[in-house]
Order: structure tokens, then C-alpha cells, then sequence
């Protein structure tokens, strides 16, 4: 029997297959292995590990939850609740549910920012972290109060102090979430920083604060405006296993200002989160759309 046919033969489903059912890279699968344990629980009689269908259903309830907005450290342990019984028919959707402040929607927290209320601002970012995690806070209430804040502003050419107080009270609650996990997964850390001169650097503590709590990935965050020599210095030192860098403006955005940072061994991989670089980047750079795929790239590489 050739090896081809014996690796058809084989039961249970291989990580590419499962990849390609669930729409979920190949090495986040891998990552969910690693840090969670849902990885393939039977090994064939030509030695490969393979997923068999209990596995496949829990890696669907992972991405499910997750999809749902429920972060993946959370998503892990309920996927993994479910028995081999339970985990071979769909579960019921579930979202974790935390005690405390409840959950603003975004109009609710725009409103509260809009007439300076900071209380309000702080309770319904903590509920909703408690409960939803960084990715769901971050988009389904962060990111429309930001549009409904600047859409008054451009009405009313007024509101700069409602941005501001909404920027502090957001950097007030996802500040005890940057925290080095209890156990961190990466061994080589994630280094994140905003480009040279650019002032917008929220968005690289909410990658940094779902890193920690959702991936268990330790970072350095170097916040905003790293000057390039500063972030050369910290890659010299820290040797990451990732550098992530952020541009929300055209004018910090130039990719051709990253080409002068020092190569180390082993390599690390770039990574540029941001509306506003433009240009060709660097070689093996790569850039990101979302946060959840600032958090898959950035988690893969410190795998």
C-alpha cells in the first residue's frame, strides 16, 4: 500500500481537513492546541494525529463562541465541557455571563460619554469586558461610539473633551488587562508600538490586553509615537518573536521607515495594523484588517 493511500485510509480527519470545514487557519487550529488542549485525541494506525467527530464538534463550538464575541480562553473551556456524547451533536449557543455592571449598548455609552458622565463610562466598560471580553467590547461598542463621537464633532466642529474622556475612561479599563498572564504561552515576546509620531495608540492596548487574557500572550506595548530608533533598540534587546506596529494616519503610515529595523535570529515576523499605511511594505511583512486578525497573526507567531 502506498503512503498516499494510506493516509486516505487512515480515520478521522487531518488538520487540513478541519481547517477547510471550518474556515479556520491550520495554525490557529494549531494554536488552540497548544493553548487550550483541543487538539486531535486519536492517533491512526500509520501514526498521525487525527481529529475524530467529538473533536471536530468542540473546535466548531470554539469558533462559534468566538464568532459570538466571547473570548477564546473562554470559548476553550466551554468547548470543552462538552463530553463525547454531548460534543457529538451541536451545542446550544451559550455566551459567558460574569456578575456585575451590566452591559451598555453603544448608544448608551456614547450618551454617557457625550454629557462627561466618567462613572457611567467606567461601569459599562468594565460589565462589558467582564462579560464579553476585549474583541466584542472592542467592536460592538468601542469602535460606534468612536463613529458617533466624531460624527458630532464634524457636525458641531466641538467635542474634542467627549474623545478625550472616552479615550481616558477606555485606557483605565483595559489597563489591569495588560498584565503578564499567570502562565504565558510565548517563550520570545510581542513586541507592540505605534508608528513614529502617530498619536493613536488605543488600538495597540486593546491588542495587547486580548493577547493576555484571551491567548495567554505575554507584550511589551511601547505605545504611542515610537520614534524609529526606539523601536530598533527594543527589537536589539527583547529579540520578539513578533513586532506589531499601528498607523491610523496617512502621514505616520510611510512602510518604508520600518525597512531600516534590525533583523535578528531566529527572525521575527512584522506585522502593521491600521488604515494608514500605504506604499509597498517591507519583505515578509504582513498587514491586518481587524483585531481578531491582529491577535491570530500575532498569537501564531508566538507559537
Amino acid at each position: 500500500m502506498s503512503a498516499e493511500n494510506a493516509r486516505i485510509e487512515e480515520p478521522g480527519y487531518g488538520i487540513g481537513a478541519v481547517a477547510r470545514r471550518l474556515g479556520v487557519p491550520a495554525p490557529t487550529l494549531r494554536t488552540w492546541n497548544l493553548r487550550y488542549g483541543l487538539g486531535p485525541s486519536r492517533r491512526s494506525p500509520g501514526g498521525h494525529r487525527r481529529y475524530d467527530t467529538a473533536d471536530l464538534r468542540r473546535l466548531e463550538e470554539m469558533n462559534r463562541l468566538i464568532r459570538q464575541g466571547v473570548a477564546p480562553a473562554d470559548a476553550a473551556r466551554q468547548a470543552l465541557r462538552l463530553g463525547d456524547g454531548e460534543a457529538a451533536v451541536a451545542a446550544e449557543p451559550r455566551v459567558t455571563r460574569a456578575p456585575g455592571a451590566a452591559v451598555p449598548s453603544a448608544d448608551m455609552l456614547a450618551r454617557s460619554a457625550a454629557v462627561l458622565d466618567g462613572h457611567a463610562l467606567d461601569e459599562g466598560l468594565a460589565g462589558a469586558l467582564a462579560r464579553h471580553g476585549v474583541v466584542w467590547t472592542w467592536q460592538n461598542l468601542v469602535l460606534p461610539v468612536f463613529v458617533t463621537i466624531s460624527a458630532g464633532q464634524a457636525r458641531t466642529g466641538a467635542g474634542i473633551e467627549v474623545e478625550h474622556l472616552f479615550s481616558d475612561r477606555l485606557m483605565a479599563a483595559l489597563y489591569p488587562l495588560l498584565a503578564r498572564p499567570p502562565v504565558p504561552v510565548n517563550d520570545r515576546m510581542a513586541l507592540l508600538a505605534c508608528a513614529e509620531d502617530e498619536q493613536h495608540s488605543l488600538p495597540v492596548y486593546a491588542l495587547a490586553a486580548a493577547l493576555a487574557t484571551g491567548c495567554r500572550v505575554e507584550s511589551r506595548v511601547l505605545g504611542a509615537r515610537t520614534p524609529r530608533g526606539a523601536l530598533a533598540g527594543a527589537v536589539r534587546v527583547l529579540a520578539p518573536a513578533v513586532v506589531f506596529v499601528w498607523s491610523q494616519q496617512a502621514v505616520t503610515g510611510d512602510p518604508a521607515a520600518l525597512s531600516a529595523l534590525p533583523g535578528s535570529r531566529p527572525p521575527y515576523r512584522l506585522v502593521l495594523g491600521g488604515p494608514g499605511w500605504w506604499g509597498e511594505p517591507p519583505r515578509g511583512a504582513v498587514r491586518v484588517a481587524s483585531l481578531e486578525e491582529a491577535i491570530a497573526r500575532v498569537a501564531a507567531a508566538t507559537a
